[in-house]
């Protein structure tokens, strides 16, 4: 047990201390390289800094199964680098300097998507609800709330709301927590997706429902039912929602006027099952499509601007540009207003991304743990 933790403890340190290679200040072998910084110049991309994190290999543990980077997760100014042991390393988006790094959850536990609110970060395992806090990593508080946990859990300033193997959205006031009432669709289906602020939360279930409530009372404002279960979570972006069904279809709903009302603004018949949440920006719709890529739809319309076979995901988008990554491992460039691919990039060595909606970097990684941020060059 010492010996692991020392073990841990020396990799910290080596993370922290000289693990950041910046691609400004030293050089290393572009074979070393996730990615050829002259394949990107090319491309008009740059690095704007790379590092490789302290991922353990199969013969440093007694399982022989070795660690692998699993997950990047972009949350506010910070990417997190989650491996296959729920190790958790914390970088400035910019910089790429480490913030901090430690274990959330058991080897095996599985760990819903993590959740911002002002300093802390919300992460749900099984039955327990944890705050982290931002700059440390430390644990601030734990809830066994008793029961299993669906989705990721949310809060505004005054409660949290989880979702409960139950079927029931709990809400517990955020200063003691202790349970203050509970809401649930009309089927009694399972939630899959809470979204929550001071003035508005709403709910999807796995049979179609979309429900608002009020924060704090036990008070249905209005419901919406598509015809199938809401794929992934549901997004929303000011006072529009939007949202994927299994039935196939893309869904944009308003909230107008007081008392709180829903408008259904359009919806894209995308033809195929959809399973994840769209990618939403100031002017595009990013959906991905099983067996037929990412779909760009006009978001104040719904109607489709193009597509890239074999898309996986919306890296970033900047000046009109869209940056897609496909699951033959490329990169393609789509110029959003001509409908019309620019160019594409070799990115044959790339396995874990996420997708940044805030600005122009991209992150991308191997499950060795090599990662890189790049932009395209202004």
């Amino acid at each position: 047990m010492l010996r692991a933790i020392g073990y841990r403890f020396v990799l910290l340190t080596v993370f922290l201390t000289i693990c950041f290679t910046h691609y400004d200040i030293a050089a290393a072998n572009d074979s070393d390289r996730l990615v050829s910084p002259v394949l990107l110049r090319h491309a008009g991309l740059r690095i704007v800094w790379e590092s490789e994190l302290p991922i353990r290999p199969a013969k440093s543990l007694s399982n022989g199964k070795g660690e692998t980077l699993a997950r990047l997760v972009l949350l506010g100014s910070r990417v997190y680098a989650i491996s296959s042991r729920n190790y958790v390393v914390s970088m400035d988006k910019d910089t790429g300097e480490g913030v901090f790094s430690r274990t959330v959850a058991p080897e095996g536990f599985p760990i819903a998507d993590l959740v911002l609110y002002n300093d802390t970060i919300l992460s749900v395992g099984g039955s327990k609800l944890e705050e982290l806090d931002i700059k440390t990593g430390k644990r601030i508080r734990q809830v066994d709330v008793k029961f299993g946990i669906t989705a990721p859990a949310h809060r505004n300033s005054n409660f949290f709301y989880v979702a409960g193997t139950d079927n029931r959205v709990h809400v517990y006031r955020a200063d003691d927590r202790v349970q203050i009432f509970e809401a649930s669709a009309l089927d009694d289906s399972t939630v899959t997706s809470i979204v929550a602020d001071d003035n508005f939360v709403v709910f999807a279930t796995d049979t179609g429902h979309l429900i608002s409530i009020a924060p704090d009372v036990p008070k249905r404002l209005w419901q919406f039912k598509a015809g199938g279960g809401i794929a992934g979570g549901v997004v929303k972006d000011w006072m529009s929602l939007f949202f994927a069904s299994e039935d196939t279809n893309v869904y944009r709903l308003d909230i107008v006027g007081l008392p709180e009302k829903k408008r259904l603004v359009w919806k894209y018949q995308a033809a195929a099952m959809l399973e994840k949440s769209p990618r939403v920006t100031q002017e595009v719709v990013y959906q991905q499509v099983r067996g037929k890529g990412i779909t760009a739809i006009n978001r104040e319309t719904g109607s489709r601007m193009w597509r890239v076979p074999g898309g996986v995901d919306l890296l970033a988008e900047a000046k009109g540009r869209a940056y897609i990554i496909t699951e033959g491992q490329k990169l393609v460039v789509m110029d959003n207003a001509k409908a019309k691919k620019l160019y594409s990039v070799n990115f044959a060595s790339v396995e874990i991304f996420t997708s940044n909606i805030g600005d122009d970097k991209m992150y991308i990684a191997d499950k060795a743990g090599r990662l890189m941020c790049i932009q395209p060059v202004e």
